[in-house]
């Protein structure tokens, strides 16, 4: 079964080895989302086996800044749970997200998890527009 909870300090080294991306920076922005308690994890069995951040400094609106899926978990619904945990933990009445246009993968979870299009931010990655994504 699996566990969600809020990511806690003794959880970082955990997350930093299931992120594909595990840059420094991104190994201290990890460090931050978990000091300022918006960073969760899903369980299975001791195991974690993802991770999203979750905070309201998106124009007062929640937003969903980080979803990881550790590479042996995907396709399996994970980010799926991830997503539906985060509508029901948000406590604002709008929910935002962002992916870029190349994340094919992405766009399709948040299209099934009745997010919508809602804008397009261009030149945050050269070439690859951000795309918003709203849930109400």
């Amino acid at each position: 079964m699996d566990y969600f909870r809020l990511a806690t300090p003794q959880d970082i080294e955990a997350l930093k080895h299931i992120d594909s991306v595990a840059t420094a920076e991104r190994a201290q922005n990890i460090q931050q989302w978990v000091n300022e308690k918006n960073c969760y994890l899903i369980e299975r069995q001791s195991q974690i086996i993802a991770y999203g951040v979750l905070h309201y400094r998106f124009f007062g609106c929640g937003f969903i800044e980080m979803l990881m899926v550790d590479s042996e978990f995907r396709r399996q619904g994970i980010g799926s749970q991830l997503i539906e945990q985060f509508k029901l933990t948000c406590v604002t009445p709008k929910l935002f997200t962002s992916t870029n246009q190349s994340n094919v993968s992405m766009q399709r979870l948040l299209a099934n998890a009745q997010f919508i299009p809602s804008g397009i931010i261009e030149n945050l990655d050269e070439g690859d527009p951000e795309l918003i994504y709203f849930c109400r």
